[in-house]
């Protein structure tokens, strides 16, 4: 019995389908049972809901998942050789999961899941964090999905929630605390994982808001963010001189200072100062 399901252990079915993890595909397995569906549990009530899980891998998460009651989950894999122990697990769980082979960069999830939809993942540490910024960035608000529950580098999630003043403040948090509710759940030793990274991990929880948080159009919004980031040691008058001849006025006009460094400003000062350039 593995806890949660009548499956084998997950380290029984790695030895038995010979998956040893591939670092060139970010791979990482997380092998507890009960912390993968103490991760299940951090995105809430998924009874109602169907949820997109990128690389599941040999499917510790995708149990955790459907033994929590998700209504549905369909995860997308990249590496064929974790197909026959996803089968084993849709087998066991008869209509409640769909599984893909494929780039989760190149397949559009909405034409298999009902929206809004949940979204939850041990993310493969090479595309986790593009993955995120696509989520963040949809044509139009509110998004398809109602919620991210993802793995990262511990590095990673604590740039999703930083603060101005911190050091690791920048793009990731302005795209993540404009538009949604993000916190960090909890974090995870290198040891919970085969083969252990050399870094901790943290799983992030983001709520999408109705609206965003304050008024901007959203590519003016990337925009600036980038040009004053790419040069966050520089002042605000120097990093953001190529945006406009102007840039001192259009500063001051949305009340940041232009001797400011970019990770002093907090994101509605950001979003005043995207607005000054929708005319």
């Amino acid at each position: 019995m593995s806890g949660i399901d009548t499956l084998p252990p997950l380290r029984e079915v790695i030895a038995h389908h010979q998956l040893s993890a591939r670092k060139a595909l970010g791979q990482n397995f997380l092998l507890d049972l009960n912390l993968t569906a103490r991760i299940a549990r951090v995105a809430g009530d998924l009874g109602q809901t169907d949820v997109l899980e990128v690389g599941p891998g040999p499917g510790g998460l995708t149990r955790g998942l459907l033994a929590e009651g998700a209504r549905r989950v369909l995860a997308i894999e990249k590496d064929p050789r974790c197909l026959p122990a996803l089968a084993d697990i849709a087998a066991a769980y008869p209509g409640r999961l769909q599984v893909i082979e494929g780039d989760a960069l190149k397949i559009d999830p909405l034409h298999h899941l009902t929206a809004p939809y949940a979204i939850c993942a041990n993310l493969p540490y090479n595309v986790g964090t593009e993955l995120l910024v696509r989520w963040l960035t949809p044509p139009s608000w509110p998004p398809d999905w109602r919620s991210l529950t993802l793995m990262f580098q511990r590095e990673v999630a604590e740039r999703i929630v930083a603060q101005p003043g911190s050091k690791v403040y920048g793009r990731l948090a302005i795209l993540s605390q404009w538009r949604c509710e993000a916190r960090i759940a909890l974090t995870l030793p290198p040891g919970a994982f085969t083969p252990p990274p050399k870094v901790s991990s943290a799983v992030v929880h983001l709520t999408a808001l109705p609206e965003p948080r304050f008024p901007a159009q959203a590519k003016l919004l990337e925009r600036v963010v980038a040009a004053a980031f790419n040069q966050r040691r520089k002042m605000l008058r120097a990093a953001l001189k190529g945006l406009a001849p102007d840039i001192e006025d259009r500063l001051q006009a949305a009340g940041i200072a232009p001797t400011e460094r970019a990770e002093q400003v907090p994101l509605e000062a950001f979003c005043a100062l995207a607005r000054q350039f929708e005319s």
